[in-house]
């Protein structure tokens, strides 16, 4: 009876802890603007845009012929910065439309995947070494 009511008043003491320890705690609140709030929704749909190429099957075939995993360029997509993505975005605009845009597009992932092996972000080709 006494372990009991030991182990009953530790798990009180425990719990008043808990309680206080998260209402003392302050909560900070501020006001999103405007312009985060699109940067944000520009960079998550630029981000979506790229995604879609990556998934129509002409992408998807032509990265595998050029021997890239289509599941390791989407991680890589996943991955990159806003910046990057808005670029790759502007160079996939520029290229012309049809068939060429498709290698266009590979032809650009493959070169960001070859400097992305370089510098040893990514391990994708194995006879780019790193440079160190």
């Amino acid at each position: 009876m006494i372990k009991n009511n030991y182990i009953r008043r530790v798990l009180v003491l425990l719990c008043i802890f808990a309680l206080l320890g998260g209402t003392l705690s302050p909560a900070f609140a501020g006001m999103i603007g405007t312009g985060e709030l699109l940067a944000t929704e520009q960079s998550l749909a630029d981000r979506e845009r790229l995604m879609a190429t990556l998934s129509r099957d002409d992408v998807r075939e032509q990265l595998a012929t050029m021997g890239v995993d289509p599941a390791q360029a989407a991680e890589r997509v996943a991955r990159m910065t806003d910046a990057e993505v808005v670029a790759l975005n502007e160079r996939l605009d520029e290229l012309p439309v049809g068939s060429a845009s498709v290698l266009g597009v590979v032809l650009l992932l493959f070169i960001v995947f070859v400097i992305t092996d370089v510098i040893g972000a990514t391990d994708i080709f194995p006879f780019i070494r790193p440079a160190r």
